[in-house]
């Protein structure tokens, strides 16, 4: 049983619980290697008889929470560090002094649809963040939106399933298959519904008959989108924060198109680089010869042609000539003074063959 002054991971300090949320239990806990004050959040793990099936869902609660790294935005909070201590499952995140959304409401009462749309513009400029990076929250609901004393908001919890989200903000595709970027959608206009309206919009636990919103303002066509029970024709949502923030400042809202499908697709996971051979394995194996793309630039020149018409002749025992032979591709001056050098060349070599004929014939009247 964890207890207050309890050290995790044999560097965070437990203080006191501040917090239980469906995803687990928060303390704020006490850095004493960095010397700063964390959140520390004890992840839910299913209990199970089976020792097997427990340390899965062990597994399972790190790798989320882990997951959620990948998210770096102003209106999220940030995670440090994921851990495991004994059988518990740990996720170290950044402390916001804060209240949730839930607290706030019951405290406080209804918010203006001004109000409302102020502070999801913010929870969906976070929510698209984590949806640029492959990530879906699958519990948008006001007991993951955290009021921060300085007037920020700050959306937890990102993409860590916990005990499950709450019913009556779940989007209704997920109740037989996997949530998604527009069941992310759908949840946040079910949480704006509820902070405006004081209820959720198809009841506490999602399934009855949606209620007709009475003072939705600026809201109402929104609402109406947010809410659509087909998931195909909800927006994305980049385009809901913009559509929030232009009604929290008093703008008309932009008319919104459903998500394309790529939108709210996941991005595919890199391929890894491929990592050479150990050269025990390359031995014996044949050498391929290089592909053109293979050869460096500074080897692709004009000096090796791939084909030729006609065949090069070998070389002759005639005296070299000054200069390529014509049918080696060389370019043919036509200058005075190299046409008379050629001419004298040709005149000594019809010279020496004529002398070298006359010599032979001498030989033979011998």
């Amino acid at each position: 049983m964890t207890a207050e002054n309890a050290l995790v991971g044999g560097r965070y300090r437990l203080d006191q619980p501040i917090g239980r949320g469906r995803a687990g239990i928060i303390w704020q806990a006490y850095d004493t290697r960095l010397h700063r004050t964390v959140a520390a959040k004890r992840l839910y793990v299913p209990s199970s008889p089976d020792p097997v099936r427990t340390e899965s869902a062990i597994t399972a609660a790190l790798q989320q929470a882990h997951d959620s790294s990948r998210l770096t935005h102003a209106s999220a909070i940030t995670p440090r560090e994921v851990l495991r201590d004994g059988s518990h499952a740990w996720a170290i995140m950044e402390y916001v002094p804060s209240r949730r959304m839930t607290e706030f409401l019951a405290e406080h009462g209804r918010l203006t649809p001004e109000q409302a749309a102020s502070l999801g513009a913010q929870v969906a400029a976070a929510l698209a963040a984590a949806h640029s990076v492959g990530l879906v929250h699958r519990a948008v609901e006001p007991g993951n939106v955290l009021l921060a004393d300085d007037g920020g908001v700050k959306v937890t919890d990102v993409g860590i399933v916990g005990a499950g989200p709450d019913r009556a903000y779940a989007a209704p595709e997920t109740r037989g298959g996997p949530a998604t970027a527009a069941s992310d959608v759908f949840s946040l206009g079910a949480t704006l519904y509820t902070a405006v309206e004081g209820e959720p919009p198809f009841g506490t636990d999602g399934g009855g008959e949606a209620r007709a919103s009475t003072q939705p303002g600026a809201l109402s066509d929104l609402f109406t989108q947010l809410l659509a029970v087909d998931p195909s024709v909800r927006p994305a949502m980049s385009d809901v924060a913009t559509a929030l923030t232009a009604i929290s400042e008093g703008l008309p809202a932009p008319v919104l198109s459903p998500a394309p499908r790529a939108a709210t697709a996941i991005p595919p996971k890199p391929v890894p680089m491929p990592m050479p051979m150990p050269a025990q394995q390359t031995a014996g194996m044949p050498t391929l010869a290089p592909t053109m793309s293979s050869v460096p630039v500074q080897q692709l020149s004009l000096d090796q042609p791939t084909q030729r018409v006609h065949p090069v002749p070998p070389p002759r025992t005639a005296p070299a000539v000054d200069g390529p032979p014509p049918d080696q591709g060389a370019p043919i001056r036509t200058d005075r003074s190299s046409l008379i050098r050629a001419w004298s060349f040709v005149v000594v070599a019809v010279l020496v063959a004529a002398g070298v004929g006359i010599l032979f014939a001498e030989l033979f009247l011998l």
